[in-house]
C-alpha cells in the first residue's frame, strides 16, 4: 500500500465500536483499515479521498413527525432487508447519554420515540455529523449510504437472508462476486486487516459492499430520493447505491 497516489474510494463501517474502513483505487483494492474515531480516519484520507460512504445517516431532522423521505424510500426497495435500516433519532436527541432522555427529546420533537437500535447508533450518528458540520473538506467527500441497499443494488433484487446467519453470509458473497470476481479475495484481504481489532464478519462485507459503491464501477453513483433536500445544517439526507436505473421507489 501506498500513502500516495490517486484518488481513494472508502466505504466505512460502524457498529458501536471501530470504525472499519475499505479503501480502493481505480484499480480495485488499496488497503483496509481500523480506526478508533472517525475523526482518525478522516485525517488518514483527507488527501486522497474522492469519496467516502459510511452507513450511518447524514441529514438529521430537529423536528417534526414526517421524519426523512430516504429512510422511507429505502424501506419501499429492501424488501425483506428493510428492518435492518434504523429511522435516526433527531439531531438533539443523538447528543443525549441515556435512552430515557434520548426518548424523551425525540417524543418531543418528533412526536414518537426511537429504537434502542437508533440509540445504539447515536454516538457514531453524532460523530459524523460533528465532522462534516466543522469540516467542510470532510463535508464534501462523505455521503451517507446503506449495505442493504448496495446489495440490493448490485444483485438487482431484495435479499432475503439476514446477514447475522450463514445463509445471509453466502447471499452477500454471492452478489458481491457477480458484481467482481476480484470481491472474494478483496473480502479475504480486507478481513485480515482487522486483526487485533473486534470486527465481525458482516462489517467486513458491508464495509467491502459500500466501497464498492463508492469507487467508479458499473453502473452509476445515484442516491434516494434522486435530489436530496438537506437537513438545517446544509447536509443532504440522502441514501446513495450503484446502479444502471434508478430504483422505482425515486
Amino acid at each position: 500500500m501506498s500513502e500516495t497516489g490517486g484518488p481513494l474510494y472508502v466505504g466505512v463501517d460502524w457498529s458501536d465500536g471501530p470504525w472499519f474502513a475499505v479503501a480502493f483505487d481505480r484499480d480495485g483494492f488499496d488497503h483496509a483499515a481500523v480506526f478508533g474515531e472517525i475523526g482518525d480516519l478522516w485525517v488518514r484520507y483527507e488527501e486522497r479521498a474522492e469519496r467516502v460512504l459510511v452507513d450511518v445517516p447524514i441529514g438529521l431532522v430537529e423536528e417534526g413527525e414526517e421524519g426523512r423521505r430516504c429512510d422511507a424510500l429505502a424501506r419501499e426497495v429492501l424488501g425483506p432487508m428493510a428492518d435492518s435500516l434504523v429511522v435516526p433519532p433527531v439531531r438533539e436527541a443523538t447528543r443525549k447519554r441515556r435512552y430515557p432522555a434520548a426518548q424523551r427529546v425525540n417524543e418531543r420533537k418528533a412526536g414518537r420515540g426511537i429504537s434502542e437500535r437508533a440509540f445504539a447508533m447515536s454516538d457514531g450518528i453524532a460523530a459524523v455529523d460533528q465532522l462534516l458540520q466543522n469540516v467542510p473538506e470532510a463535508s464534501a467527500a462523505f455521503a451517507e449510504s446503506h449495505p442493504e441497499l448496495c446489495y440490493r443494488a448490485f444483485a438487482d433484487e431484495p435479499l432475503e437472508h439476514s446477514s447475522a446467519y450463514a445463509a445471509g453470509y453466502a447471499e452477500r458473497m454471492r452478489t458481491l462476486a457477480q458484481y467482481d470476481r476480484d470481491a472474494p479475495p478483496a473480502v479475504q484481504a480486507a478481513a485480515a486487516a482487522t486483526e487485533g481489532y473486534e470486527v465481525a464478519v458482516a462489517d467486513v462485507l458491508d464495509a467491502v459492499a459500500l466501497a464498492y459503491t463508492a469507487a467508479p464501477g458499473d453502473g452509476a453513483l445515484r442516491t434516494l430520493p434522486a435530489d436530496p433536500p438537506t437537513d438545517a445544517k446544509g447536509l443532504p439526507m440522502g441514501i446513495a447505491y450503484r446502479a444502471n436505473e434508478p430504483f422505482d421507489a425515486e
